[in-house]
């Protein structure tokens, strides 16, 4: 019988854990149906929209503009493009062009509004899951919305921000500028960071949330993906979204729902219109229907609270939450709780203090041998494969063998630990210095990290279960599937984290899941110390973890499929006339060698241009300077009045520019400065630069010229540059190379495939 139970409690851990994904999203087209959405409307949209890369003053980005405003006039709605100039708080710009288009509501309350941005990444990104599939989800929820005939009570607002990608602009311009910006009382924001997997809900707030979230689980989502803990490190994450402007600039509430699986296409060539997960649309679809039915009608004046909730997907309930008040009551009737439970353990002797003694030694073993190993093993493995360093969001197309290999190498190497100790002592007496444990992580996350209180409740159901196990004379199998079943909701709640972790925050921190493993194993000793077939599972996952290395090594390399990314720039300093070949990649290639050779110079330190990523070129080779025409600079005003100087001068380009830049060499204390007429608002009364960058702009198709206006100290000797870039580099006929093979693909985050022309700026 004992077998019968182990194979009944493992098949029990297995479907929780199958379900635990399982119910984070939708399988199947059947789920929105209901709805009057169609995926096949909405996969038509996105098929245009994602036809070709349509970054912020791209040829296809007004393409994609009309043709998201012909949509949506079809539908007989208001539309509008808010064409504003907009420089943020990093002195960044560009003249923006959101779409706004509106549907009147039936009350005078506060208004909803529906937020995507459709600009793609720059700049060979198709932008295809980022963020056209919030585009098209809102286009045709909209659609499906009107086909009712149902009126809604609030105004809503479908807001298509432009220029997201080079820094939340379009939200910045339609915040700061916009009539309606006075009435919205909620944003639904649908987002990407990957190309699938489950959508998770991200709230923004500057209050408390125990209003949003009660009226987030009211709208009754079919799939809610979402925990408190989520929010609290996408917070600590440079990681905003254009709901963050909502949030920062005009303290309004919001909902980010946005999906992060298949990482590693993100903002790359492969975001394209056949890679989206077809599962995850469903998914921001299901969000949609049912957000949208439920803020078009409430009152969204009345959401700030007083209370913070703690929430997490829970078995059955779909969401649990609790306000932040009774996090330390729990801890507290926890630890008395657990105190009684010992005592009362040794009282009647089905605890034994040398047990609970030897229980401290496997943890603690664990601990130290599972995160060293996941760690070092890691870096071994990124030692062996260098080309992963040039995957600069982490996550490689192997990845999810790796994660998974790692989670069953963590379960070998702790039935191997454990296995003595199951010998001589009893799951119970080895589970409570875990149990211990636990309760300890829990007062730090009560001071220090209230978004992952939850944690608490995987703590109450072992100290149940120990409470059932010492009344009730249960014999070793009946105990297996008592603490099976009531393990139930911790597997469930922290099975996907295993995997969320390391697809969001980059293969190198694998290590967090073997935290969670050891965590979650450690309050299923009772369980594991039962089973009578303890060595052919410690075998079985051995095996399983080396087949999964395994596979993971026969996908390690490119393909047509998987690309691998490299990057190249040609630039001009048009003072020296000289020219280089750069790139950022740390291996190369067949393709980037043709323009650096084989030993190219590493004196890379002047040419500083970092990414998001802190990527910096790595190689440069010098090469033929190259007649490429330049703006024209001119000094249009230079008048000095009192001890400061006013210097206004424009720039036209002679060629598509994608990008220019103004730079120092040393530090400059600005006065006063200004693009477009727009100044930069800065919160001391001057704009201090250490060195670099001073300022960026994007000029958009409605810039023939672009202005920039500055005040300074009279006595300041300017030392400007101007640095511009296209990106016509594969295109440009004066150029003449091999192109990439269907194997690569263009390095996002970086500048790449461009032409860059530095010239000092005389004033």
């Amino acid at each position: 019988m004992k077998n019968i139970y182990t194979l009944l409690s493992i098949l029990i851990i297995s479907l929780t854990v199958y379900f635990s994904f399982d119910d984070l999203m939708p399988s199947s087209v059947k789920s929105i149906e209901t709805t009057g959405f169609s995926v096949d409307n909405a996969l038509n949209h996105l098929k245009v929209i994602s036809k070709e890369p349509h970054y912020t003053g791209s040829k296809y980005h007004q393409d994609v503009q009309n043709y998201i405003v012909n949509e949506l006039e079809s539908m007989g709605l208001a539309t509008e493009i808010q064409n504003q100039v907009v420089l943020n708080s990093w002195r960044v710009g560009t003249n923006a062009a959101n779409i706004i288009a509106t549907m009147k509501g039936s009350g005078e309350g506060k208004s909803l509004v529906l937020l995507s941005h459709y600009d793609s990444r720059v700049h060979s990104s198709f932008g295809a899951s980022d963020a056209g599939s919030g585009v098209v989800t809102i286009l045709e929820g909209i659609r499906a919305f009107l086909s009712k005939n149902e009126n809604p009570v609030n105004d809503i607002h479908v807001v298509f921000t432009d220029a997201e990608e080079i820094g939340l602009l379009g939200a910045e311009a339609f915040v700061k500028y916009h009539k309606f910006i006075d009435n919205v009382g909620l944003v639904l924001n649908f987002e990407a960071r990957g190309s699938g997997g489950p959508s998770y809900m991200l709230m923004e707030t500057n209050g408390m949330n125990s209003k949003l979230i009660s009226e987030f689980a009211y709208a009754n989502p079919n799939f809610p993906a979402a925990n408190s803990l989520m929010y609290s490190i996408y917070k600590m994450l440079p990681n905003d979204t254009d709901l963050t402007v909502f949030r920062e600039k005009a303290n309004i509430n919001g909902f980010n729902f946005a999906f992060i699986g298949d990482h590693f296409d993100y903002h790359t060539s492969l975001d394209t219109y056949e890679r989206l997960d077809r599962n995850t649309l469903f998914h921001q679809a299901d969000y949609f229907m049912t957000m949208i039915n439920h803020f078009s009608k409430i009152d969204l004046s009345n959401l700030e609270s007083d209370v913070d909730y703690v929430y997490s997907n829970f078995p059955f309930l779909k969401l649990i939450y609790f306000s932040n008040s009774w996090i330390f009551p729990l801890l507290i009737f926890a630890v008395i709780f657990f105190l009684v439970l010992v005592y009362l353990g040794l009282a009647l002797n089905k605890l034994k203090l040398e047990g609970i003694y030897s229980g401290t030694i496997p943890f603690i073993i664990s601990l130290f041998v599972c995160v060293s190993l996941t760690i070092l093993l890691w870096n071994f493995i990124v030692y062996l494969n260098p080309e992963y360093k040039d995957i600069l969001h982490g996550f490689t197309y192997n990845g999810y063998y790796y994660i998974f290999g790692f989670i069953f190498l963590n379960l070998f190497c702790l039935l191997l630990i454990y296995k003595p100790f199951f010998n001589k002592n009893a799951g119970l007496d080895l589970i409570i210095f875990p149990l211990l444990f636990w309760i300890i992580i829990n007062v730090l996350i009560g001071f220090f990290l209230k978004g992952a209180a939850y944690f608490i409740i995987p703590v109450y159901f072992v100290l149940f279960s120990l409470l059932v196990s010492f009344l009730v004379n249960l014999k070793s199998d009946k105990l297996i599937i008592l603490w099976t079943c009531l393990s139930v909701p911790l597997i469930y709640m922290f099975a996907p984290q295993l995997k969320m972790f390391p697809v969001g925050l980059g293969l190198k921190n694998i290590f967090i899941s073997s935290i969670f493993i050891i965590l979650v194993f450690s309050l299923l000793l009772p369980i594991f110390s039962n089973y009578s077939f303890k060595k052919h599972l410690t075998n079985l996952t051995g095996t399983v973890s080396l087949l999964l290395f395994f596979m993971a090594f026969l996908n390690n390399g490119f393909d047509s499929e998987n690309n691998k990314p490299n990057s190249i720039v040609y630039y001009s300093d048009l003072d020296e006339n000289e020219s280089f070949w750069m790139s950022y990649d740390h291996n190369l290639d067949d393709f980037t060698k043709q323009f650096l050779g084989d030993n190219p110079s590493t004196d890379v330190d002047k040419f500083v241009n970092r990414s998001k990523y802190s990527t910096s070129y790595r190689y440069i080779n010098k090469t033929d300077f190259k007649d490429i025409p330049y703006s024209l600079v001119d000094v249009l005003s230079d008048s000095v009045y009192g001890n400061k100087r006013k210097v206004s001068i424009s720039i036209i380009p002679q060629r598509k520019v994608n990008t220019f830049e103004i730079r120092t060499e040393g530090p400059f204390v600005f006065d006063y400065l200004a693009v477009q007429d727009i100044p930069h608002e800065n919160k001391n009364s001057k704009i201090s630069i250490s060195s670099g960058r001073i300022l960026t702009y994007v000029p958009s198709y409605n810039d023939e010229k672009v202005i920039i206006d500055m005040i300074f100290d009279k006595k300041l000797s300017p030392k400007f540059s101007l640095v511009e870039t296209s990106f016509d580099l594969m295109t440009n006929s004066i150029f003449n190379f091999k192109p990439r093979s269907n194997i690569m693909m263009p390095m996002p985050f970086v500048t790449n495939d461009a032409i860059i022309l530095s010239k000092n700026i005389s004033l």
